[in-house]
């Protein structure tokens, strides 16, 4: 039986103020288990294989009990050599600029209480020389922002700055209300309604002849390859700025015909261009009148009812 090959793990370490916790949250991002502040008499346990699924990372730093940079750079030293696939991240940043930084949150250097941050921060540097010395891996956050870390920590790994998009697109009606979560929005109300066809009128935009109702529609196909090369030009950019969930909502006045057709062409499109798209139908299964048989439905509102031949639809 061929066995798996081991997980990897990553130490996290660094200063104080240069970006520990962003850097953890985005190797959450890249599927890792991430454990912040780890007592160094617990990493037998959680490195057990049995115990891991993921790869797994997770950040010591002088806050740690027991914290000995000289015992750790030598346990990781034993682990390498016993086989265990360990890297160690140690991130820096200029002095001047962690000073700043605690100024500016309000927040106490760990290791200066009742001192000023500056003393903090070179005892603290002091305390991990051994870990930055051992490192397989230094990122300087001095003039990095957020996104910017996250960037280079994903670049570090392999991923080649590709973020793990999670990409939905929904259907809606306007009748009920944006979505909350909505990133994007396009507004389907252009196309050719199918409610005024009574045959179609019971139907969604999940029935072939209400998408082929909507596709009919001269404007529908220029829109739709507009829209599809627009989203293929930003999905890429998102992903590398750090974003995790994308939504791309799809409206028509019930959210029943156009925007669910319109929606579920656009999400074929993404798939045919190699992402994954989750496909939501928001207001679908909304018991309206649209659904109702022809002899049931009221009568229509003269605001809303389609112009007659020859007459001027209200303004």
């Amino acid at each position: 039986m061929i066995q798996p090959p081991p997980l990897s793990l990553l130490v996290v370490t660094g200063m104080s103020g240069a970006g520990k916790s962003t850097a953890l949250k985005a190797l959450e991002d890249l599927d890792h288990e991430a454990v912040d502040n780890l007592p160094l008499g617990l990493i037998d346990a959680l490195l057990s294989p049995a115990a891991r699924t993921r790869p797994l990372a997770f950040g010591i730093d002088t806050r740690t009990r027991d914290f000995d940079a000289d015992a750790l750079v030598a346990r990781l030293r034993l682990m390498r050599a016993a086989g265990t696939d360990i890297r160690l991240l140690y991130l820096d940043c200029a002095d001047d600029e962690l000073v700043r930084r605690f100024s500016e949150t309000r927040r106490r250097h760990p290791l200066a209480q009742d001192r000023p941050a500056a003393e903090g921060v070179a005892d603290e540097r002091r305390l991990t020389a051994a870990l930055k010395y051992a490192a397989d891996m230094v990122i300087d956050t001095t003039d990095l922002g957020v996104t910017d870390l996250r960037r280079r920590i994903a670049e570090r790994l392999g991923r080649d700055g590709a973020h793990k998009l999670t990409i939905t697109v929904q259907s809606f009606g306007f009748a009920q209300g944006l979505p909350r979560n909505a990133d994007l929005v396009f507004d389907m109300r252009f196309l050719a309604n199918p409610h005024w066809d009574l045959a179609l009128r019971p139907l969604t935009g999940e029935d072939a002849a209400v998408a082929a109702h909507v596709a009919a529609d001269p404007g529908y196909a220029p829109a739709l390859d507009r829209i599809a090369d627009l989203l293929l030009t930003l999905i890429p950019g998102y992903g590398r700025e750090g974003k995790a969930y994308l939504t791309i909502a799809i409206g028509c006045t019930g959210g029943r015909h156009r925007s669910v057709a319109v929606a579920r062409d656009l999400a074929a499109r993404l798939a045919a261009a190699g992402h994954a798209p989750l496909l939501v139908h928001r207001d679908l299964a909304l018991a309206t009148h649209d659904a109702a048989p022809a002899s049931l439905s009221p009568a229509p509102s003269p605001l809303t009812a389609p112009p007659v031949a020859g007459q001027q639809a209200p303004q």
